[in-house]
């Protein structure tokens, strides 16, 4: 089903198919941390994905929630967007040799996929709302304001030593 498709009528069907289109992000985003932590070499970084990986863990737990809740089922949709920004994140960490560069590009790789889960979420969060379902939209927010947490915490690991590492 694409974005513009004929089973998409309503915002209703538009909510549940963002819905999908997140659990599948957040279950490939799951599957893929671990490559990610394996290539990580500054301590600091590996456990904060490591705790990423269990928060997403969360995640995909609240959007089964989220589904059920609002009646739907909990099946994915694929999402090109996370795939492209996954597989843009191994491509450029196959091409990196140095463990300081390697560690600012599983940042930069990280910040990215945050960045994605946080316009998905932001967009859920206000779809809930405005579908009159608060119950879904304060699930939603908890995983918003964790992508947030991540992002910053991914923000001042580059800036607290890594970043300048790489560049030396």
């Amino acid at each position: 089903m694409g974005l513009f498709s004929k089973d998409i009528k309503t915002m209703d069907d538009l909510f549940v198919h963002q819905l999908q289109d997140s659990y599948y992000a957040e279950n490939q985003i799951y599957k893929s941390l671990p490559k990610m932590i394996d290539q990580a070499s500054e301590p600091e970084l590996r456990q904060g994905l490591e705790q990423h990986r269990a928060q997403t863990a969360n995640h995909i737990k609240r959007l089964e929630q989220v589904f059920k809740q609002h009646g739907a089922e909990a099946k994915a949709v694929d999402c090109p967007a996370i795939d492209g920004i996954l597989e843009e994140a191994d491509e450029v960490a196959g091409e990196v040799a140095d463990k300081p560069v390697m560690d600012a590009a599983i940042i930069a790789a990280a910040q990215a996929v945050e960045h994605y889960e946080i316009t998905r979420y932001g967009t859920l969060v206000a779809w809930a709302k405005q579908l009159g379902r608060e119950d879904c939209a304060a699930l939603l927010k908890q995983n918003l304001d964790e992508e947030y947490a991540a992002d910053d915490k991914l923000s001042l690991l580059a800036k607290s030593g890594i970043n300048s590492r790489a560049a030396a």
